[in-house]
């Protein structure tokens, strides 16, 4: 458009205005300027561009993009795919009502099961039965037990 080509010059006095009086700035020798490059591939990153990649994401997000590309790369075997799905909550209380029964133990009740067995056997009676079947945890131990 030809309007904005031509344009008068502002009103206003012909006197020259005062410079304003700059301050004498310190130049910190920690901190020295340096010219930025504004040309292409420079200092200046464009305007517009999705930087989500470079993100710190947190931790819980990491874990769980990691966890999802790993199961699309790898075949899990099924012993241990039966591990990614939960149980529901009646067959979680009738399991644990089933591993009730065979809870470990308490120290107590183990020592007072070995001083029954000792009078058994010093008074030359049979001994009473074994140790009761009990259930085993923790993945070294299991592991060794397998």
């Amino acid at each position: 458009s030809t309007s904005n080509i031509f344009t008068m010059a502002k009103k206003g006095s012909s006197k020259a205005k005062a410079a304003p009086v700059k301050k004498a700035s310190k130049v910190d020798p920690l901190f020295p300027s340096r010219p930025r490059s504004f040309g292409v591939g420079g200092n200046i990153r464009p305007a517009g561009r999705d930087l989500s990649r470079f993100v710190r994401w947190p931790k819980y997000v990491r874990i769980q993009r990691q966890r999802a590309v790993l199961y699309q790369r790898l075949k899990v075997p099924p012993s241990i795919n039966q591990f990614t799905k939960s149980i529901g909550k009646n067959e979680a209380a009738s399991v644990f009502n089933l591993l009730n029964k065979y809870r470990p133990e308490t120290a107590a009740a183990k020592k007072q099961r070995i001083k029954d067995t000792a009078a058994a056997t010093a008074a030359g009676k049979e001994a009473p039965a074994k140790v009761p079947c009990q259930l085993k945890f923790g993945l070294k131990h299991v592991t060794t037990l397998v």
